[in-house]
């Protein structure tokens, strides 16, 4: 099969490697679609995201659609031929975090695309039975791959306890901005406040689940006077962080989403004395049955995020498609099972 792989910081290459043959409980999954991921574009450009370094060629790519054809021992056959959307973590089932329920915080982890398990920009993967979920037909390859990063706004909006009539700010107007703005609209939040510097994406967070969009700067006294139920950061710039929990109110909550510092200076006497509830959010727990109703009834819009769509050769033009301003998706068609992911790859949608 074709793999394309990251062989150095900055350096993509496409090679010839074995189709994996899947082991007893896994299924084989030919890839119709992949994202592209911040964490890809990160590893692409730095080598390393924290203490996850690349030492060894790696193929990235984890937000995954394709179609079952062959399965392990114990898997029913009847699966071959099935679309499927795929939850790209493999824990190990046996630590404290998987026996309580948060096998994503699972210390043993095995993620595709995270060093060094290699990841899905390539024909063939192997995954666990149960974490390939079936897709219906009305959802397309690239709307089932993006169930991946839509995952991350439910999970966010899980952990924000947004319910019905909240205000919720989200910092941030990117593809994971956009996705919690939906996830939090479809819990019932009728004021979704997002903020950006950027004009084009302001313009743009509007069609996918904000009330309203603000410049971080030029909207500063509206922001600070705002007493939202929630604050969700999908930048993990500092200045954005600080703002936004001066922008909870009592008893809200703060969720930290985006990747920035290490470590930041928090407003400690301002968390306690409103008893802000202040986390994070590190992946995502059953949420793919979720992110499949949510986007097959219409309450969330994926297909409309997809901007620019790469074949498996224009890997590395996928993971530089950020730079220009009106991208919102970047997806690489691999083997389109559905019409809609067939237009042409290489530039905008």
């Amino acid at each position: 099969m074709r793999a394309s792989v990251l062989v150095e910081k900055g350096v993509i290459e496409l090679q010839e490697r074995p189709v994996p043959r899947p082991l007893p409980g896994e299924v084989l999954v030919r890839v119709a679609a992949v994202g592209v991921c911040g964490s890809d574009v990160h590893y692409y450009q730095h080598g390393a995201i924290g203490d996850f370094v690349v030492r060894e060629p790696l193929v990235l790519g984890h937000e995954i659609s394709g179609q079952v054809v062959a399965v392990g021992e114990g898997v029913d056959a009847a699966r071959v031929g099935e679309r499927v959307a795929v939850d790209p973590q493999r824990p190990c089932r046996q630590c404290r975090a998987c026996k309580t329920g948060r096998f994503n915080l699972c210390p043993f982890m095995e993620f595709y695309a995270t060093p060094p398990v290699d990841g899905t920009f390539c024909e063939y993967v192997t995954a666990p039975a149960d974490m390939a979920f079936a897709v219906p037909d009305s959802l397309s390859d690239e709307s089932a791959a993006l169930l991946e990063p839509l995952s991350v706004g439910i999970w966010a909006a899980h952990k924000a306890q947004v319910g019905p009539g909240d205000q919720v700010l989200v910092a941030g107007a990117g593809p994971i901005g956009a996705m919690v703005a939906q996830a939090v609209r479809a819990r019932g939040a009728t004021d979704v406040v997002v903020t950006d510097f950027v004009d084009s994406r302001r313009e743009r967070i509007t069609s996918f689940g904000a009330t309203r969009a603000l410049h971080p700067v030029a909207d500063a006294e509206e922001l600070a006077a705002m007493r939202a139920d929630a604050f969700v950061d999908c930048t993990g710039a500092t200045p954005a962080v600080l703002s936004g929990i001066r922008s909870v109110r009592p008893g809200g909550t703060a969720v930290l989403v985006g990747m920035g510092a290490d470590e930041m200076p928090v407003p400690v006497s301002l968390v306690a004395s409103r008893e802000i509830t202040l986390t994070g959010v590190f992946r995502y727990v059953d949420t793919w049955p979720r992110g499949i109703a949510l986007t097959t009834s219409g309450a969330v819009h994926l297909d409309d995020m997809v901007t620019h769509r790469y074949s498996l050769e224009q890997v590395e033009e996928a993971l530089n498609a950020d730079s220009d301003p009106l991208s919102m998706k970047a997806v690489v068609v691999v083997h389109p099972t559905t019409t809609s992911s067939t237009s042409p790859a290489g530039g905008a949608a």
